[in-house]
């Protein structure tokens, strides 16, 4: 239950986005009114050809040609342990993979896995000024480097990476190249059809709109990604192998039909507002943050300049879990506190103890960003005082 005796201020959408569009809502409520078709999973006609729209309208947004490259997922985790696992798979032989120590742990855990297992030599890449540098991770290249995976938005600083320049090198390379897109898809402009890469991946329930449950991501080359699960899809369904061709290869079972009519209304109320307007309201929010919680000389922020609407500060003498409960108990405010599941980029930012992350979105108003920023300077300046 929401407290009543000040304003409800959530600055936790970098995990979830809250409030959903009124018309993403509605998507999802009319979905379920729907009877479910397609995919040979019927014999009355669809009412609504979820799928096809769904992966047309997420490929227009990205900038992709072929709508078939686009694959749905339970989310980004999902889509992330799909690639690694299905490339892993296909390679007889140990490989050496790159990543970075900015990953969140639905690159770091699987790869660590398959390092355990003895499947793969594995190197992170440091970064500094929360970026990482593209010569750092082609120095890092060996002759038996076949992968490398690394996101380019960071979840805890903000900060996004210029994979543009890491996927020409690998391209030419023959390197397959993973990206995950969580952070940034909704947040900046995407044309993956001038990107070198072989796999973006998305999730819907951030900077998109949708609902929890929905993801993917889109593949350029999938013959060196073998399935992992196998199952019904609908088509050639008197073989027992899997189906080699897109989006059969990797999408098995019924489908989230409520999840992609969210992603379509997500996507399309972005397209609505205009990039360019979320854009403008994302800089001038970080800058009433900036302004407000740089001149307090108790706060230590970690990433002055975020290109994504995410700010991580901690207040020394305090746990980050007490500044997120005095803001929720005190203030009614959500923030994100701790390892925010990117244990490695911690141990270079705050010596691995966590930290305080606040993220806006498009609903958060500019009057809340100079609320919750007092609130956060008010707690900063009682705990410099005792010092």
């Amino acid at each position: 239950m929401l407290k009543q005796e000040n304003p409800f201020i959530y600055l936790n959408n970098a995990a979830t986005s809250w409030p959903k569009p009124p018309e993403v809502i509605q998507a999802v409520h009319e979905s379920l009114e729907l009877p479910f078709g397609g995919g040979g999973r019927g014999s009355g006609r669809a009412w609504k050809d979820y799928l096809t729209e769904g992966r047309e309208t997420v490929a227009k947004f990205f900038g992709e040609d072929a709508s078939d490259n686009i694959i749905f997922s339970l989310n980004a985790t999902d889509a992330l342990n799909t690639l690694i696992h299905g490339f892993t798979a296909s390679s007889p032989e140990k490989f050496h993979v790159i990543t970075t120590t900015l990953e969140h742990n639905s690159v770091l855990r699987p790869l660590h896995h398959l390092e355990k297992k003895g499947r793969i030599e594995l190197d992170h890449i440091s970064f500094s000024n929360a970026k990482v540098n593209p010569e750092a991770i082609i120095e890092a290249v060996t002759d038996k480097t076949r992968l490398v995976v690394m996101n380019h938005g960071s979840n805890v600083l903000g900060s996004v990476q210029d994979i543009h320049a890491v996927g020409e090198y690998l391209h030419d390379k023959g390197i397959f190249f993973i990206v995950d897109g969580s952070q940034t898809a909704g947040h900046i402009p995407l044309n993956l059809s001038s990107l070198e890469f072989d796999a973006f991946v998305f999730t819907g329930h951030k900077g998109l709109f949708g609902m929890p449950g929905i993801g993917g991501f889109c593949i350029r080359n999938p013959n060196p990604v073998l399935p992992v699960r196998m199952g019904g899809t609908g088509t050639d369904s008197g073989s027992f192998d899997q189906p080699s061709d897109l989006p059969e290869r990797y999408e098995i079972g019924t489908h989230n039909y409520p999840g992609i009519a969210s992603l379509i209304a997500g996507i399309n109320y972005i397209q609505s507002i205009g990039m360019d307007a979320l854009l403008r309201k994302s800089d001038r929010q970080i800058e009433i943050f900036m302004k407000k919680l740089s001149s307090e000389p108790g706060i230590t922020i970690y990433n002055p300049v975020p290109e994504l609407p995410i700010i991580a500060f901690n207040i020394p003498g305090l746990d980050n879990d007490d500044i997120g409960f005095i803001l929720d108990r005190k203030d009614n405010i959500v923030v994100r506190t701790g390892l925010h599941c990117a244990p490695l980029l911690h141990k270079e930012i705050d010596d691995g103890a966590g930290c305080v992350r606040i993220s806006p979105s498009w609903f958060t108003t500019d009057e809340e960003c100079r609320i919750a920023a007092d609130a956060i300077k008010e707690i900063a300046h009682h705990a410099y005082s005792q010092i």
